[in-house]
């Protein structure tokens, strides 16, 4: 193992001491309970099962017959989540020929932050993933299981359920993908036209008939956002079937994977083996950062790696993910890292040979359990079925396209592009694997903005035509949900192509997509919370150095102190339901501490137990 790796883990592992301790107590006192119905009085039990057919009635009355639930965040307007409004049938017929049953025990709402992006609707998007997670635990709290399926894939679903079973630990708890759409309109050409239209050089139809060739199909978008990167993940904490992320939907191979993963939740169940909170460790959390750092992800997994590891008793940092991503190379390049999409990184070795790479190179945990069994070497293998029947074969020897997968001895970038920020502003992070080296120092007056109108403003107005570090604030947890501020993307891509040093300093979100535009994102404390990015004055002049990971404010001491910082401009938080989110966000823990309502319940729970 790579000393840094084995220093990491260790130092997690030595923090969370008390709260993983009091974790696997509540886990072990709820597995020393009777399992699943075992419990439930007649009537109960008859509630429960009024609706099955007799055949499922009759095996669910075996009280040693496991039931498996199913939690889906099936909608038809995601994309990524339109396959999945067969899979409860698939599910339960396979559970059934496996001797089994299947319930669905709920639903969770899944939205989807490319139809919110830059709409009021957005500024619910993070808050959403801990009302999922609250829509899983009331699922399962009917206690008629001995394991579930989550069904799941985007950007606040994937960490939302796992937040919401990482409470239902002692269960085995398998998630079941659904897979990329097929490749469309190359993602560069797509965001080429994005600043065409910024600048008035094309119109509407042309914009969204470049859009809508590149989301054209049910599966989840091609690029390497935050839906891809969950997918990634899952696999590396071992909670996923091995390979079977990026398997396109409506294939037979798709369909069989799905089968298999009812099946082994179900064989787990029977066996009482691989339990959520034996899979779930320091390990696979510290697997998962890997795995992030090595192929550029997304950064919003900063926030849910760090909300997730709370939920099971693990206080990861930020501190944890930059000493990692100084030794983990960058492996992966796919856009907009790269111009690659997932199904061509999946053709050029995909998940089994980075996987592969990875473990030789010391950089993953091997003595891991997951849902495929003990043993991380489980995903270096792909799935293929041979005359209709699934099976794994080992990964390819080697990359099949060097300029989308590179091996450890020869990578993109030595380390994993993620940048922990430190400076007069605060703490934040940055991603600088989709930046050019040339633009990773910027020093330059700053612009202030309170929302991201104002600064499209701005730039249709001609102001913006300088160089320039554009400061978004009010944009955090508390302010107004921290919503994604990818709308900027575009406008921001037209200054930097105009010959012009930008750069983005915000205490809100950037996509997952966001690319060539140096970021510093995420900044601790937030203006709303009294952060010094309230105290900026237009002109201010800031210094970024993505490189080194610092922000710096040439602005005097004294001057600085006798500032009194800005206040939130006055915005109703009303309609698109944001009005009902305004508990949420008054109790929102800070971006470092994953932008979580459930800090302070789940340390007290902990500390209680």
């Amino acid at each position: 193992m790579h000393p840094r790796v084995v220093e990491v883990t260790e130092r997690l592992r030595q923090r969370s001491q008390h709260s993983r301790r009091a974790y696997l107590q509540q886990m072990a006192a709820a597995s020393a309970q009777p399992r699943g119905r075992k419990r439930l009085s007649c009537g109960n039990l008859a509630h429960g099962m009024a609706a099955c057919n007799d055949t499922d009635k009759d095996r669910l009355r075996m009280m040693d017959e496991v039931n498996i639930g199913i939690v889906t965040a099936y909608n038809d307007m995601l994309s990524a989540h339109q396959p999945y409004e067969s899979y409860p049938t698939l599910l339960r017929n396979a559970l059934r020929a496996f001797g089994a049953t299947g319930q669905v025990a709920g639903g969770v709402p899944a939205m989807c932050d490319g139809v919110t992006q830059g709409e009021p609707g957005m500024e619910l998007s993070l808050h959403s993933r801990d009302v999922i997670a609250m829509g899983t635990a009331i699922a399962l709290s009917h206690n008629m299981f001995d394991g579930a399926l989550c069904l799941g894939i985007c950007d606040k679903i994937v960490p939302g359920l796992l937040l919401g079973a990482l409470r239902f630990g002692h269960l085995p708890v398998v998630f079941v993908p659904a897979g990329p759409m097929p490749s469309g309109l190359p993602n560069s050409e797509k965001a080429a036209v994005r600043q065409q239209y910024a600048q008035g050089l094309v119109n509407r139809e042309t914009l969204l008939e470049a859009e809508s060739q590149s989301y054209h199909a049910p599966g989840t978008c091609t690029f390497y956002g935050t839906a891809n990167t969950n997918q990634m993940l899952l696999e590396a904490m071992g909670l996923q079937l091995p390979g079977a992320s990026f398997v396109n939907p409506g294939t037979p191979l798709r369909e069989a994977l799905t089968v298999y993963a009812a099946e082994q939740a179900a064989r787990l169940a029977r066996k009482g083996e691989g339990t959520l909170a034996s899979v779930f460790d320091e390990r696979a959390l510290v697997n998962a950062m890997v795995m992030l750092l090595a192929t550029g992800g997304s950064t919003n997994l900063t926030l849910h790696l760090v909300a997730i590891g709370q939920a099971a008793g693990l206080q990861l940092n930020w501190d944890d993910m930059a000493s990692l991503s100084e030794v983990v190379p960058t492996l992966a390049h796919i856009y907009p890292n790269g111009q690659a999409d997932i199904n061509h990184f999946q053709a050029a070795g995909g998940t089994a040979w980075l996987f592969r790479q990875l473990l030789d190179a010391g950089l993953l945990h091997p003595d891991v359990n997951t849902v495929a069994g003990p043993g991380l070497e489980h995903y270096t293998r792909e799935p293929v079925l041979t005359d209709g029947k699934l099976s794994w074969r080992e990964g390819p020897a080697a990359s099949l396209d060097e300029s989308v997968l590179r091996g450890s001895s020869a990578p993109f970038s030595p380390d994993g592009g993620l940048r922990l920020v430190t400076g007069t502003l605060g703490r934040g992070v940055i991603k600088v694997s989709a930046v050019a080296e040339a633009h990773w120092q910027v020093s330059a007056p700053c612009r202030v903005f309170d929302s991201q109108d104002a600064f499209v403003d701005a730039f249709k107005a001609g102001s913006l035509e300088c160089d320039m570090i554009a400061v978004l604030r009010f944009q955090g947890p508390k302010a107004n949900g921290m919503p994604e501020l990818h709308k900027l993307t575009p406008y921001l891509g037209v200054l930097q192509d105009r010959g012009f040093k930008v750069a983005l300093v915000t205490d809100g979100r950037m996509s997952g997509a966001s690319g060539k535009v140096p970021a510093v994102i995420h900044l601790c404390p937030e203006a709303a919370a009294g952060g010094p990015l309230a105290r900026l004055h237009d002109g201010d002049l800031l210094v970024l150095d993505a490189g080194r990971g610092t922000l710096e404010l040439a602005v005097g001491p004294n001057e600085w102190q006798s500032r009194q910082p800005a206040v939130q401009p006055e915005a109703i938080r009303r309609g698109m339901g944001r009005e009902l989110f305004a508990f949420m966000r008054s109790t929102a823990s800070p971006a470092e501490q994953g932008g979580s309502c459930f800090t302070d319940s789940l340390h007290t729970a902990d500390g209680e137990n």
